[in-house]
């Protein structure tokens, strides 16, 4: 690039000053063309660009400098640097309040150049909403504006005294074009009139974990809708329908509005069940209604929400009125006249139930899975959601979305919101004794803290599993006495993969796909799990075996499936069968429930080995029968690792002594080692119930004895000796 002025003279105007010597490196006539995407996830919402360092030189731009762009209208931004990344000389990061004021979407092209700015003698701005006092308005002003470069027509954000951010409209300026507001500045705020600045629109920079998900929607719907042209110079057709499908709160509807707002298509939500009219015939007429609405304002994007309400399956469907609806969707999205640019949308979470006529070419041509994000997706949902929200230094969002695994984006939002309510609640007895303390030092010194989030973490659940979601019991490894090596087996096979996953995929290695825990009734096979749990973080599903049987012909089977559809959208999530020998049982047993129960295993075993592939669910499955269970389930692939659980020996025995006798005082003859001796041959569970009633002996004698004032609270060995004989 030249970066001589090829102007020896220039004309004096509001955005190209005289450019006398060129050595000064000041001429705005220098510019770039650049296509427009999102801002970066550290920016957020603040109101910056970011250019690749080359353009800035070109430019003749510092950080901090002011460029001006030229879209559809004229906007000014400071500029800061991007990261040097491929391909960042083509592109330039814009802020959503700067699309706004530039009148621009996503992936258009903006001229840029330096703003060569004149100090302002009159600046008047129009704000979205009633200020505080004058005195105070002045003052917040004042340091808010102070050497910021306006454009009239642009909006500007500030914050005004701790308060949420407030839009205010630059109505005019003096003199024209861009101008530096400084001391000497008189500045005139109007008050607020009919006209509102009114809510951000959503747009793709309010979509975290979703860019795969996007960009093919873009490819179907927004280059159509703008560059018909293209389609018609090759020859295609536009793709006229997409289906969306994932779980609730994955964000279907969010990115429908975001694509109408980017495409400045005319959007037409549409909610399946309110199309349902009383009246025969009504209910198709209102369909009708709608489509002729959008090709008459096409290009125009009709959203159907919640579609398997409005289109199930015909053979299923017990009313006519359903039939009479799908059968004139149909018609409408591939009748005899054609729809010309009006791009149908649907969402739903049961694909399967639509019918199928819907999903074939010419109808809904794209089928789009919005699955559950990733740690990537989650930490830009969050840092979204958080963007505005004064967090403290110690709040970590990347160890939050480490841990919030099976969250969508609702999920996420609802974690941020609560831990805000938390904050609120944190603050509401001192607003109590003094409701007048709404200071601005006091909003500025509000921040949300990283308990707020743990204390929101225990109320929201992932909503993808919250139906079979199990509240488990605060059990910690060292609250599980003995079997050693047990748990060292059960740390290899979790926490190894997730501790060391890059030199866990160096050789080759996979974690087992399903563990089976045997032995003996009470020697801790579910209180081991319930540690496991616990310590490794994962998501937990925990299903009784017996209560999977049902006297319906495929029932069994389909409630096997839907436990592990929903496993797969928590993953990584442990999914743990008890009682396992309940129904997968040995298929060659001549059983009165034979048939139902082989049905079940063949389920299980297609579920986890079969063409499917199940990643990041681990399968623990625990029984005290393991010689009457199905051999199949027992080859690699399957429950490849078994780890049998045996009776205790002393010095285990010893361990679980101590754990449960922790918090009780003992006499001096009562020892650990004395207990240990007496119990030979006992379980975990026989253990703990002997110290529990150890305790009750204890407390039946106060009773007996009339509570005396000189009771101490100490278990002797009599309180021991008469459970021995009745373990």
């Amino acid at each position: 690039m030249n970066e001589s002025c090829p102007h020896e003279t220039q004309v004096n105007d509001p955005f190209h000053h005289t450019c006398k010597d060129c050595r000064e490196q000041v001429c705005g006539h220098h510019q770039v063309a650049l296509h427009i995407v999102k801002a970066l996830i550290e920016d957020g919402e603040a109101f910056t660009a970011r250019m690749a360092p080359t353009n800035m030189k070109y430019l003749h731009l510092e950080e901090g400098d002011y460029i001006l762009l030229q879209g559809q209208e004229p906007a000014v931004v400071p500029v800061r640097p991007s990261p040097p990344v491929i391909g960042s000389e083509a592109v330039i990061h814009l802020d959503p309040l700067t699309l706004r004021n530039a009148g621009a979407n996503l992936f258009n092209k903006v001229i840029v150049q330096k703003a060569l700015a004149l100090p302002a003698e009159e600046v008047t701005l129009l704000p979205e909403k009633k200020l505080p006092g004058k005195d105070d308005r002045e003052k917040a002003l004042r340091e808010q504006l102070g050497q910021m470069v306006v454009l009239a027509g642009n909006q500007i954000r500030l914050h005004l005294g701790g308060d949420k951010s407030v839009y205010f409209r630059v109505q005019a300026t003096r003199p024209e074009g861009p101008v530096r507001i400084e001391a000497q500045t008189d500045l005139m705020v109007q008050d607020p009139q009919d006209v509102s600045v009114g809510d951000m629109p959503i747009t793709y920079h309010d979509i975290g974990g979703l860019e795969k998900e996007i960009e093919r929607i873009r490819e179907i719907v927004e280059l159509p809708l703008r560059f018909p042209k293209i389609f018609q110079r090759l020859g295609i057709e536009a793709p006229k329908g997409i289906l969306l499908h994932g779980p609730p709160g994955s964000g279907k509807t969010l990115i429908a509005r975001a694509v109408a707002q980017e495409t400045q298509a005319v959007f037409y939500h549409v909610n399946g069940p309110e199309i349902m009219q009383r009246h025969y015939g009504e209910s198709e007429e209102k369909l009708r209604s709608i489509f002729e609405k959008a090709q008459a304002q096409a290009p125009a994007i009709i959203f159907l929400d919640e579609i398997d309400a409005l289109a199930p399956r015909r053979e299923k469907a017990e009313g006519e009125v359903e039939k009479r609806i799908v059968a004139q969707l149909l018609a409408l999205m591939d009748g005899l006249e054609s729809r010309g640019p009006v791009v149908v949308m649907g969402a739903t979470n049961i694909p399967n139930a639509l019918d199928p006529a819907l999903r074939r070419p010419g109808r809904f041509d794209r089928e789009i899975s919005i699955t559950v994000p990733d740690e990537r997706g989650r930490l830009r949902i969050l840092q979204i959601h958080s963007r505005r929200m004064p967090l403290a230094e110690g709040v970590d969002l990347a160890a939050w979305a480490k841990k919030t695994h099976g969250f969508v984006g609702a999920d996420l939002k609802a974690l941020c919101q609560e831990a805000g309510i938390h904050t609120l609640r944190r603050i509401m007895p001192r607003l109590d004794r003094d409701p007048d303390q709404l200071s601005p030092e006091f909003l500025e010194n509000l921040v949300v803290e990283g308990e707020d989030f743990e204390l929101a973490f225990q109320e929201v659940e992932p909503s993808a599993i919250r139906e079979v979601q199990v509240e488990l019991p605060q059990v910690h490894w060292d609250q599980v006495g003995g079997c050693r090596e047990a748990k060292k087996s059960l740390k290899e096979a979790f926490e190894w993969p997730w501790t060391f996953p890059e030199r866990y995929a160096a050789l080759g290695l996979t974690p087992p796909k399903g563990i089976l825990i045997t032995g003996p009734a009470g020697t801790g096979k579910t209180l081991i799990v319930q540690a496991l749990a616990r310590e490794s973080g994962l998501n937990f599903i925990a299903i009784k075996g017996p209560e999977l049987l049902s006297k319906y012909v495929g029932e069994s089977e389909e409630r096997i499936r839907e436990i592990f559809r929903k496993a797969r959208l928590a993953a990584p999530c442990i999914l743990f069968f008890d009682e396992l020998d309940s129904f997968a049982v040995h298929r060659g047993l001549d059983q009165g429930s034979a048939r139902v129960t082989s049905r079940m295993v063949s389920q299980l075993l297609t579920e986890m080995d079969g063409i499917e592939k199940l990643k990041g669910v681990f399968i623990i499955g625990a029984t005290s029968q393991p010689g009457i269970m199905d051999p199949s389930l027992l080859r690699p692939g399957r429950f490849e690792l078994r780890i049998i659980l045996s009776l205790p020996d002393r010095e285990e025995r010893k361990e679980i002594f101590g754990i449960h006798l922790r918090t009780k005082p003992l006499a001096p003859e009562v020892t650990l080692d004395w207990l240990a001796e007496q119990t030979e041959g006992w379980n975990g569970a026989q253990i703990e119930a002997l110290c529990r009633q150890a305790a009750l002996s204890w407390f039946r004698e106060g009773v007996e004895q009339g509570w005396p004032a000189d009771r101490e609270v100490v278990l002797a060995r009599g309180h021991f000796e008469p459970v021995f004989d009745k373990p």
